[in-house]
Parts: C-alpha cells; structure tokens; sequence
C-alpha cells in the first residue's frame, strides 16, 4: 500500500512526465524574417533622414510608405503610368523604324543590290527628300565625274560644291586646279556612294510612306523623351518630398521657408540675363 504522501510524489512525478512531451511539441519561436528586420532598419525616425529620400529617389513612393505616408500610393501610381508610357512609345518608334528601314531596303535600295542595311539617320533623311540619289561618277574611266542632274542627292551635292568654290556655278575651272579640286573634295565627303544608291521612280507611293513612317519614329520617340522626363521629376520630387517629411518628423515642424531671386551679370547685350532662384527652408 502507498501512503498519503507516496500518492502525492506519484501524482507529481506523472504530471512532470506527461508535461515534459507537451512542451516538447511547442513550435519553437522564430525570430523576424530579414525583410521585417531590414524594414524596421529603414523606417526608424532617427535614419529617416537619409533611408527614405534615398529609398523615393530610387523608386519613387516608398520613402513616403516607410513614413506611413498616404502619398505614397500617388507617387507609385504615378511611377507605373509613365513608366508603361515610356516603354509602349519606345516600342511604337522602334516599330516605325523597322518600318521605313524595310521600304528603304526592299524598295528603294532593292534593284542595287545593297551589301549593308543601315547608315547614319541624315541618309534616311535624304532619301525621304529626294526621288533618287543619282549616280556617284558619271564617267566609267579613272577620272571622277559628278553628276550635273540637280533633281538628285548627288547633283545637288555637285551643285553646292560649284557654288562654294567655283566663281562661277555654271563655268568650271580647270580640272588642275585649287578650286576643283577643293569642290571635288567636298563632293567626295557628302555625296552618295555607289553602296548606298537609292532611287523611288515608279514608287511614288512607297515614297509617301516612307515618309510618314519617318515622321510617326520621330514622334512617339520625341514622346518617350518627355514621358522620361516625367519619370525623373517623379523620382526626384518624391525623394525631395521624403527629405522635408523626415526633417519634420525628426525636428519638429516647419518655422521658416524664404526665397530669394537674383538677376546675373549680363554679359551679352542681345541675350536675356540669367536668373537666379535660391529656396531657403528651416526646420
């Protein structure tokens, strides 16, 4: 038989026992992942003032989000438009250049046989404003002679060399001398080589496209440069926005703001003098 006091020892020891499995089966605590530690490292007020301006100057809204800010939600927003702008006029441009490359290649370049594709834009340009190129030399021998059709690329280039140094356009001098020879080197540095020969005769229409393709590249391009100009006024604006918020949540609020504007020295009458614009703000 077991006293009183043996029950009471046996009672213990099996509570012990059936307790000891229970807290064995307890999940053991765990410590906040590295992305809670890291957002509490950055949104803490006393490294507020370089963590969020930086944090917006990258990507714009998320300072204002560590400081519990509702404006964050504009600047994000904001960021996703102009961003899905950009990247859509970039794409309509890039579709308009392959477009005109292709008339230029297949139609106006084509009965050349052309051996390279591209060039400098200014030859794009030029195709759109001239029906053909014209030959580079109008003579089989060894002698080089431009053309004299001023309808073309070409005669027009030989017509801008007479004019520069021929004093007489219509007259030329003698093939020996200085200002030939000067007016044949100008030719040789603007005019159309015979890889790169083009002519749209009998493709008026294909013509008329190719510029409109050209024009359409151009502006969705000169349109993804100012949707990235708003881009950036939206990184710098939002990092400016977080810098003043954590300046007054770790200093108190605003006491001051001044401005002063200064006109420079003019140093050239005919132009404008330069202004400028100084903002003064004490927290």
């Amino acid at each position: 038989m077991i006293g009183a006091g043996g029950r009471a020892v046996t009672i213990a020891c099996a509570a012990a026992l059936l307790a000891a499995p229970a807290r064995g089966q307890d999940p053991p605590q765990r410590s906040p992942g590295p992305p809670a530690t890291i957002w509490r490292y950055l949104s803490d007020s006393s490294r507020a003032q370089w963590a969020r301006p930086v944090s917006s100057l990258l990507i714009p809204g998320t300072g204002q989000l560590m400081g519990g800010s509702d404006r964050a939600a504009l600047y994000l927003v904001a960021e996703a438009l102009f961003l899905t702008r950009f990247l859509s006029l970039q794409r309509d441009g890039r579709h308009s250049a392959n477009q005109y490359h292709d008339l230029a290649f297949n139609v106006a370049r084509g009965s050349f046989d052309p051996a390279i594709r591209d060039t400098v834009w200014d030859y794009f340009e030029a195709m759109g404003k001239y029906i053909e190129s014209g030959p580079f030399d109008t003579d089989p021998g060894p002698v080089l002679v431009p053309p004299s059709d001023e309808l073309t690329f070409n005669g027009k280039i030989w017509l801008l060399a007479r004019e520069t140094y021929f004093q007489r356009p219509d007259s030329a001098p003698d093939p020996g001398s200085v200002e030939y020879a000067r007016a044949l080197d100008l030719y040789r540095r603007r005019a159309i080589g015979p890889n790169f020969r083009w002519s749209w005769r009998s493709a008026a229409i294909e013509q008329d496209l190719f510029r409109q393709t050209i024009q359409a590249s151009d502006e969705a391009y000169r349109r993804a440069r100012t949707q990235l100009g708003l881009l950036m006024a939206n990184h710098l604006l939002s990092a400016v926005d977080a810098l003043i918020s954590s300046r007054i949540a770790g200093r108190g609020r605003l006491k001051d703001v001044s401005a002063s504007l200064r006109l420079g020295d003019r140093r050239a009458p005919l132009l404008p003098p330069p202004i400028q614009l100084t903002l003064r703000a004490k927290f």
